[in-house]
C-alpha cells in the first residue's frame, strides 16, 4: 500500500459520507424485517462499495489503495452490512473484508446472495 491516494478516493469517499449519513439517520423497523430497505442498502451501499475493489482489481491491476481507502471501504461495507442485517431485526458485528465480498460476487453475480452468504441473513428459509 502506498501513501499517495488512489484514482478511487473520490469513489470512496463519495461511498464512506453515504454510509455515515445512512447509519445516523437509521431507525430500526417496527415489524422486522424490512427486506426492501434491506435490499436498497445492498443496492447503494454494499454493491457499490464492492465494485470499486473490483472495478480497482479488473481494471487498474496496478492501483494500490492507501490504508485510509482500504479503511474506508472496510467501514462502508461492514457498516452497510450491519444496517442490512437489522432491518432483519438481527445485530450483527461485521468484519469481512472486501476482497472476500467481491470473490463472492464475482462467483454469484448478485448483491443479495453476497450479503446472505456473509451474514447468514436472512435464515435460508426466508429467501425465496
Amino acid at each position: 500500500m502506498t501513501n499517495r491516494r488512489s484514482a478511487y478516493a473520490n469513489r470512496i469517499d463519495v461511498l464512506v459520507e453515504q454510509y455515515r449519513r445512512d447509519r445516523a439517520d437509521f431507525e430500526p423497523p417496527a415489524n422486522p424485517p424490512a427486506a426492501d430497505r434491506a435490499m436498497a442498502y445492498l443496492r447503494e451501499g454494499v454493491g457499490p462499495t464492492v465494485m470499486v475493489y473490483v472495478d480497482a482489481r479488473a481494471n487498474d491491476r496496478g492501483v494500490e489503495f492507501t490504508d485510509a481507502e482500504f479503511e474506508e471501504l472496510h467501514e462502508a461495507l461492514n457498516g452497510y452490512l450491519e444496517l442490512y442485517t437489522r432491518c432483519y431485526g438481527t445485530e450483527l458485528d461485521a468484519d469481512f473484508t472486501v476482497r472476500e465480498a467481491a470473490e463472492l460476487l464475482l462467483d454469484t453475480h448478485n448483491i443479495r446472495d453476497v450479503a446472505a452468504m456473509l451474514t447468514r441473513v436472512p435464515d435460508r428459509s426466508e429467501i425465496d
